[in-house]
């Protein structure tokens, strides 16, 4: 791929005067291939949770007769926790893919002090989310002049004000994909109901323009059809996140130090946890958040308190036992790690070296928010599939859910409440005792996990196209 940079008068007159970077495909473009424009915030060489989906769909979805114009950002490093760089993504970028690129000129940093307190309490504009839908926009319009339709990756959710306006530019239906549910996520949290109500009306608003609407879970479908009824009106169907069976296919490196290696890989929670604790009693007074809800669980804290206990029991296993934890830490998560005799800090590691981490691990843990009792979550972390593909065992602490469920359909998972302490001591106990032993790994349903390689899911959402693109042209013949 070649890196071009065009002038366009109409994009200055508009006040965006840098040019977007195109990265082009080749010019034969297959007549048999239906274009669309692919809208996401991340993608190579952003790395983390957040690129995969798009990177994988992106990847595929021309087997099943979509080619991706992708409109994207610069790429440029502006924030390490949740949009960090791995540019070892961009050799597993197809030739045939063409990424339009969104300059970082003017892009504008994290709101703080009184903006920052406004942006949140008072609903003023945010400055990012305001200049992230202003150029994406002018670029998407220019790359999408061909495209019979928008697919938007809403990481952001500001993304969907982009997609609505580009779908009345260019004349074209657009998918909206949610990743997380917006307002009806247990993790996030509002000032107060009144802004959460709030939310949930732009939600409804902005979701209504789209032809159909993508979530990550089927809870979170239903949950958003029986929020918001009049949304049942076009497609609502769940595609989850996913792995790539291409991570998987060589043989794991083996170790052979004797040791009981626990991993987690992914983000950590513990700011935002005791952020959430503090205001528990002004969040219960002015809502804003789900009631019961526990963000800390979410984080390696319980299982360190877990591990420190299993250690006070037989300080012998201090010799053996490895916490390895991978990821972008902040302050927070970094002192709750420091109590742990045994854990090792592995940073901020690219896509292939957190899977051959994973592979690694005698154990993995998947820690999750705590929920009352029949209180379903609406969110499976991405992780999840992957720990599924890579065969290991996995320590489970999640509350009732999807993910849940699909980890007991899998088999081979250790299930716990999220704040089970002692649950978490004696699951840690029973694994060593069976590594000690040199018992067999778990089993698990090649089937269940089958579900959730990104080809298949690649197909399940071209799927989506293939219906949107038929109503279209059924009921809109000559719109374009």
């Amino acid at each position: 791929m070649s890196s071009v940079v065009r002038s366009l008068d109409d994009r200055q007159r508009m006040g965006a005067n840098t040019p977007p970077i195109i990265l082009k495909a080749p010019d034969d473009h297959s007549s048999s291939l239906t274009r669309i424009l692919f809208h996401t915030y991340h993608f190579p060489p952003i790395g983390g949770s957040g690129a995969q989906r798009p990177l994988k769909m992106a990847q595929r979805l021309v087997e099943f007769g979509y080619e991706s114009i992708v409109v994207t950002s610069s790429g440029a490093e502006r924030d390490e926790r949740w949009a960090p760089p791995d540019g070892s993504l961009l050799a597993e970028v197809p030739d045939s893919i063409e990424v339009w690129r969104v300059p970082a000129a003017g892009e504008p940093g994290p709101a703080t002090g009184f903006r920052s307190g406004a942006e949140r309490w008072l609903g003023l504009e945010e400055r990012w989310s305001s200049w992230w839908i202003k150029r994406s926009y002018l670029v998407g319009l220019e790359a999408g002049q061909d495209a019979e339709l928008i697919y938007v990756w809403m990481q952001p959710y500001a993304s969907a004000d982009v997609g609505t306006a580009l779908s009345r530019a260019l004349g074209v239906p657009w998918v909206a994909d949610l990743g997380d549910p917006w307002a009806l996520d247990e993790m996030m949290t509002y000032p107060s109901a009144l802004h959460h109500r709030r939310a949930l009306r732009r939600m409804g608003r902005t979701l209504d323009t789209a032809s159909a609407i993508v979530m990550s879970t089927p809870e979170a479908a239903d949950r958003l059809v029986a929020t918001l009824p009049h949304l049942a009106t076009r497609p609502v169907v769940a595609i989850p996140n996913g792995f790539d069976a291409a991570d998987f296919l060589t043989p794991p490196e083996p170790r052979g130090d004797g040791n009981f290696r626990i991993v987690h890989t992914g983000y950590l929670h513990t700011t935002l946890g005791r952020q959430h604790r503090r205001r528990a009693l002004v969040r219960r007074s002015l809502g804003g958040s789900v009631r019961g809800v526990d963000i800390l669980a979410r984080s390696h804290v319980f299982l360190i308190e877990a591990i420190n206990r299993l250690l006070g029991r037989d300080p012998a296993l201090t010799d053996i036992l490895e916490l390895h934890l991978a990821g972008v830490m902040d302050e927070a998560d970094l002192d709750v790690a420091r109590l742990c005799p045994v854990a090792k800090l592995r940073g901020y590691m690219t896509h292939a070296e957190s899977v051959a981490l994973m592979r690694s691990a005698d154990l993995l843990f998947l820690p999750m928010q705590n929920l009352p009792d029949a209180v379903r979550s609406t969110i499976v972390p991405g992780k999840t599939y992957e720990y599924l593909a890579s065969g290991r065992p996995i320590l489970a602490a999640v509350p009732e859910g999807d993910a849940r469920d699909i980890l007991i359909e899998a088999g081979g998972s250790i299930i716990v409440r999220p704040d089970d302490i002692e649950g978490m001591a004696e699951a840690l106990d029973r694994e060593i005792r069976r590594f000690r032993a040199g018992g067999e790994g778990p089993r698990r349903d090649p089937d269940v996990i089958a579900r959730f390689e990104y080809r298949k899911l690649a197909g399940d959402l071209a799927g989506v196209f293939d219906d949107v693109l038929a109503c279209q042209r059924t009921f809109a013949p000559a719109a374009r």
